[in-house]
């Protein structure tokens, strides 16, 4: 099931905080990316597309060298096999010991078309980083290069990034509140219930401004829900 060009233009227009609650209503719990802020603090941009994933182990002295890099199995590998407007998720084990990307491997990402990166670890280069415009959400950057503690092993398989699970084409959604992600499969139930959630709840707002007491407001009684959908007509 591919990501439609509606699809991304009404969840362009949702938050994560109301697709967190969204999610949570259908069972799933464990679909906010820990770990994963913008790397420039207060970045509204809001990206989204399917999810491209990475995956790295613990460093092994033998595997993660520098000339590693080179080789087909590398982390260079992974970003030319990058479709345009895909995010690619990486799972760093949460590590915060060494960078997975830099800048000349973000700014390849950015020219690629990636719509993002987001990852539970870090980078580093971090000005340069910022200054290829790609959409980064990470736990931060620092100074040493992916294999003084990290070992890149695959692409396009099942990880486990900051405690949710994610598959290749799940939809991830990543804002200034971090990163969720969409179970493919609950992709159309998910997009209809945030798009009518995030209208119920703009209404809701100006029912506060007028000064409406928050019990039977939010969450909507019977009687609200019925003045709600009033409003509607």
């Amino acid at each position: 099931m591919a990501l439609t060009a509606a699809q991304k233009t009404a969840l362009e227009g949702v938050t994560t905080a109301t697709l967190t609650t969204v999610l949570l209503k259908k069972g799933v719990r464990f679909c906010y990316i820990a770990g994963s802020r913008p790397i420039v603090p207060g970045n509204t941009k809001r990206i989204v597309g399917p999810a491209f994933t990475l995956r790295f182990t613990p460093t092994r002295e033998d595997l993660a060298t520098v000339d590693s890099w080179s080789s087909p199995r590398s982390t260079r590998a992974a970003i030319e096999a990058m479709p345009e407007g895909c995010v690619a998720v990486a799972d760093a084990m949460g590590s915060t010991a060494a960078g997975i990307f830099g800048d000349i491997l973000c700014a390849r990402m950015a020219k690629k078309g990636v719509a993002g990166l987001v990852t539970d670890g870090v980078l580093r280069d971090g000005a340069g980083v910022i200054g290829t415009g790609l959409p980064v959400f990470c736990q931060g950057y620092v100074a040493p290069a992916s294999v003084a503690a990290l070992n890149f092993v695959g692409w396009e398989e099942t990880i486990g990034c900051g405690g949710v699970t994610v598959i290749p084409g799940d939809i991830v959604v990543a804002d200034a509140d971090g990163a969720v992600v969409i179970p493919q499969a609950m992709l159309d139930a998910v997009v209809e219930a945030a798009v009518e959630q995030e209208r119920l709840e703009a209404w809701i707002m100006t029912e506060v401004e007028k000064g409406v007491p928050l019990p039977g407001l939010y969450p909507p009684n019977a009687e609200t829900k019925a003045r709600y959908e009033a409003s509607k007509k």
